[in-house]
């Protein structure tokens, strides 16, 4: 089909009202989400797929959830047979999942009469939550993990709602496994209710405009997207450019790991080839290929630089290679709760150092590289029950051609908000005493990259703390000439000592112990 078969006011229209449709799905599960990191930090994401599984819209929530959740309706759509009323859930990192907290609800969208052979499949509706806890060896279930049954319960495709009906035995099997299950039932049930809402959503708007044009539309926005991606990609010169950067260590071994790509830019095609990567590591860095795949889609689609959904349509000109047993498609039993949330910053890292080399006047220097992920987790004796604390940490942005980098921001593969320090201190039995800029730790540069934050909280009873933290070694790079950011830096305050934290560690916290994290500045851009 042409791009003369859409009208582009009825395109442009319709982009907007699925994307509303995602949006007013997020609203939802925020409002009735119980825990700090779905209300206050936004640690979810929502979208809009076709009967196919390709993801037609999404709002604009977290990259590193959004590019993979196709592959989580494509998982289900193959394991099981949907019947209306249904609700999949599920988790499984080798199943399009990206780490366990980090649970998909998916929800089939019929028309016609429920119950009668014209009830036909159209679409579907999917959210992605990040709970702070589902079991595992250590508070938070992001430890520092060898294999993935370390990390917590693993959820395949399998449905807790069938025909309307909750499956309570999956609810009870699941909260049975989490430190915090209060919280979780709280969190699940809001998805189920964002997932609700967006299907009562789609099929007003299919009532209104009828199945065919709204089917029509979506096509015409997956071709849209493919168009303009193949756009970009005819305007970047042809050639092959190759980049490298690593990660500290993967905390169990104390050598860096390697993350490698040759990027093949060839008319209005790109080849992206992650063969030189290192072999999948025995720590949880390793990234599953969902996770690579959206690192990939968000690199490309933010060079775009238009107003574009973000849609399946945008990687049908590349072709990304990710060889199977490699850090950057890691096969079971291999751990991988900071793949999602570490090694896909670095992945984005050599993308955008690789494309750099095609168009430095559209790529920025690295921003901070790292999601500085603090989890404490213990006992509440006010309130008298357990409790985990998850949070990602802003940093640096890199500079860029035209501008200097933003401070104090969260970068990339993440898009949550803080935690903010009333919400922190009535949740948590913690004290804040510091949240500042760091002042200074942007690199320098014609433009200057942006600062990081420094965050101190004092814990007043004993707890467990896990830190996946990176560029603690590998600073951030300049662009064009541009210096490098700070290395950011993880520190124990214990009766007025200061000790240096590695940037992967478990410890047992005691009350009145401070914890500062200082997270990397973004690289500066031009000498």
């Amino acid at each position: 089909m042409s791009a003369n078969d859409y009208d582009p006011i009825q395109l442009e229209l319709f982009k907007n009202r699925f994307a509303s449709i995602a949006e007013e799905m997020g609203v939802v599960l925020r409002r009735t989400a119980y825990s700090p990191n779905i209300k206050e930090r936004l640690d979810f994401s929502c979208a809009l797929f076709d009967s196919t599984g390709q993801m037609i819209a999404q709002a604009a929530h977290i990259p590193v959830h959004l590019g993979a959740m196709p592959i989580s309706v494509k998982t289900a759509i193959e394991r099981l047979t949907f019947k209306p009323g249904d609700t999949v859930i599920l988790n499984d990192p080798f199943a399009g999942g990206s780490h366990l907290p980090d649970i998909t609800m998916i929800t089939p969208v019929f028309v016609g009469e429920a119950e009668t052979e014209s009830s036909e499949l159209f679409g579907f509706v999917a959210s992605r939550a990040h709970h702070a806890d589902v079991g595992g060896m250590t508070p938070g279930s992001m430890p520092l993990s060898t294999e993935i049954f370390q990390e917590g319960i693993i959820i395949p495709p399998l449905k807790l709602v069938e025909a309307g009906k909750l499956n309570q035995g999956v609810m009870d099997l699941l909260l049975a496994n989490v430190r915090t299950a209060e919280e979780r039932a709280g969190d699940l049930r809001a998805q189920l209710a964002a997932n609700r809402k967006g299907v009562e959503r789609l099929v007003e708007i299919i009532e209104r405009y009828g199945q065919v044009e709204v089917a029509h539309y979506m096509t015409g926005l997956l071709a849209y997207a493919e168009r303009m991606t193949r756009a970009l990609l005819a305007d970047l010169p042809d050639g092959t450019y190759e980049f490298t950067d690593y990660l500290d260590s993967d905390g169990i071994d104390p050598e860096p790991v390697e993350i490698s790509v040759t990027i093949t830019i060839a008319g209005d095609e790109a080849t992206v080839d992650f063969s030189r990567s290192a072999s999948q590591v025995k720590g949880s860095v390793n990234s599953v290929y969902a996770v690579t795949l959206s690192a990939t889609l968000y690199v490309f689609r933010a060079l775009i630089g238009l107003d574009i959904p973000a849609n399946s349509g945008c990687l049908a000109p590349i072709r990304l290679i990710a060889p199977e047993g490699t850090v950057v498609n890691a096969q079971p039993p291999a751990a991988v709760a900071g793949g999602n949330v570490e090694t896909s910053q670095r992945i984005t890292d050599v993308l955008l150092g690789a494309l750099a080399q095609a168009s430095p006047e559209r790529v920025p220097a690295a921003s901070q590289g790292t999601m500085n992920n603090t989890l404490i987790g213990g006992w509440n004796p006010e309130r008298e029950r357990p409790y985990t604390y998850y949070e990602t940490i802003g940093g640096g942005m890199g500079a860029g051609p035209d501008a200097p980098g933003a401070d104090a921001i969260q970068c990339h593969m993440t898009n949550t908000l803080n935690t903010p320090i009333e919400a922190l201190e009535y949740a948590y039995p913690f004290r804040v005493h510091r949240y500042e800029i760091r002042r200074g730790s942007g690199g320098t540069g014609r433009h200057k990259g942006g600062d990081g934050i420094r965050r101190e909280i004092e814990l007043l009873h004993e707890a467990q703390l896990t830190l996946l933290t990176e560029r603690r070694r590998f600073a951030p790079y300049g662009a064009s000439g541009g210096e490098p950011g700070q290395i950011g830096r993880n520190i124990l305050i214990r009766d007025d000592q200061e000790v240096a934290l590695p940037g992967k560690t478990t410890q047992t916290l005691n009350a009145g112990d401070r914890l500062r994290i200082e997270t990397p500045g973004g690289g500066g851009f031009g000498a």
